[in-house]
């Protein structure tokens, strides 16, 4: 079955919502249901993790594993583990699934290696994703495509929806000198994609060349937020532990590598931020004078378990959703940047924040004072170019 070419067409009409009201049907449904067509027969390698599990929530490697009509050879498994709960790096070791052996993508080895797929007659891929760019999982996507193209594999992405919805495309798109494992493509932050289409749109702009198939979902709608697909939801990693965190992710993630704790380490991770040092009832007021659209602050003191400031009481700020669909990430993240600059310009230490934010001109944007809606405007432009090119990559009206 090497060298296959399924490489899903550009042209390929977008799919619609289906019956209303009938749930939505994920990628492992629809494949099983066609019988894994056209890969009868065939040793599949599985990328995944507990995310990866039919509507019913049997987990993809137990349908893969059980039904004759495939044979599952090896799983690997991304950032987090088969569980989706370790943190650091995942150990390389022997093992196995009821036999089957299990490789990490994450640490020493972030690309599966030729003795890894070795035997292998194609890559299959199921992982919820979050909808932020900055997250490892379309990483590994990435990865192990081009290491499947290398060598003929063809790759098979079993598509889930994205949490956060596939209309809603907002802040920096990455520079392409700030790329990384946290973040491979140069797409914006709130990136409006699934993963599927994601897989689509980093193949054909990275020219990676994967024979590529995406089993589309039944069902799904870009308007879709996660809780209206009827499905279950899984945590995709620690701290994304409901949809309202990985909305908020898509804000919050971008100051993480600053001298601020995100909630990680506390109940709510990514729905609170702050430091020791930190005004939260002076830095509340000031964000809530801005009037961002769908967002409130709320000043609250925390002491996170982990992360920066272990053990320490933190005065900080909640991040109150009120609209979700009036929710700007991109102008929420410019607001508190510039609030947090304002408010605490020597305390605050903003260096860090180009890799994850996605450009390095933000710096210089809160060294001149810049409004949000200046910031937001600086972005524009290349936002509007990558909404072009990820207009060829979508499935689903």
């Amino acid at each position: 079955m090497r060298g296959w070419w399924l490489a899903t067409a550009l042209c390929l009409p977008l799919l619609g919502a289906g019956q209303a009201g009938s749930g939505v049907v994920p990628g492992i449904d629809v494949w099983r249901e066609e019988g894994f067509a056209p890969f009868a027969g065939a040793r599949v390698g599985l990328i995944t993790n507990v995310t990866g599990r039919a509507a019913d929530s049997t987990p993809t490697y137990e349908i893969l594993r059980r039904d004759g009509r495939v044979r599952l050879g090896a799983i690997f498994t991304p950032e987090h583990g088969l569980s989706a709960r370790a943190e650091g790096a995942v150990r390389q070791g022997r093992d196995t699934l009821e036999g089957v052996p299990i490789f990490s993508l994450y640490g020493s080895t972030p690309r599966p290696t030729a003795a890894m797929l070795r035997n292998l007659d194609l890559l299959v891929f199921d992982i919820q994703d979050v909808g932020s760019r900055y997250y490892t999982y379309a990483t590994t996507l990435a990865y192990a495509m081009e290491e499947a193209a290398a060598r003929g594999l063809p790759v098979v992405v079993l598509d889930r929806p994205n949490p956060v919805n596939g209309v809603a495309v907002a802040g920096p798109v990455l520079e392409p000198g700030l790329r990384s494992f946290v973040g491979y493509a140069e797409i914006a932050t709130r990136h409006g994609m699934t993963i599927g289409e994601l897989a689509r749109f980093i193949n054909e702009e990275y020219r990676i060349g994967a024979q590529l198939q995406v089993v589309p979902m039944r069902g799904w709608s870009r308007r879709m937020w996660f809780d209206e697909t009827g499905l279950e939801w899984i945590d995709p990693s620690p701290n994304i532990r409901n949809p309202t965190q990985a909305l908020l992710y898509t804000v919050l993630g971008a100051i993480e590598r600053t001298n601020l704790s995100v909630g990680r380490g506390t109940d709510e991770p990514f729905e609170w931020f702050g430091a020791p040092w930190l005004d939260g009832r002076a830095l509340a007021a000031l964000l809530n004078a801005a009037d961002t659209p769908g967002v409130r602050f709320v000043a609250r003191r925390r002491t996170p378990r982990s992360g920066p400031y272990a053990g320490e009481q933190c005065s900080g700020v909640q991040l109150l959703v009120v609209d979700r669909d009036a929710f700007d990430s991109g102008l929420t993240a410019a607001t508190i940047v510039t609030a947090l600059h304002r408010l605490h310009p020597t305390q605050w230490d903003a260096e860090p924040l180009p890799p994850q934010w996605g450009e390095g001109e933000i710096l210089e944007q809160l060294a001149r004072g810049d409004t949000p809606a200046a910031i937001v405007a600086s972005w524009r432009p290349r936002l509007e170019r990558f909404l072009a090119r990820r207009a060829r990559a979508l499935l689903y009206r």
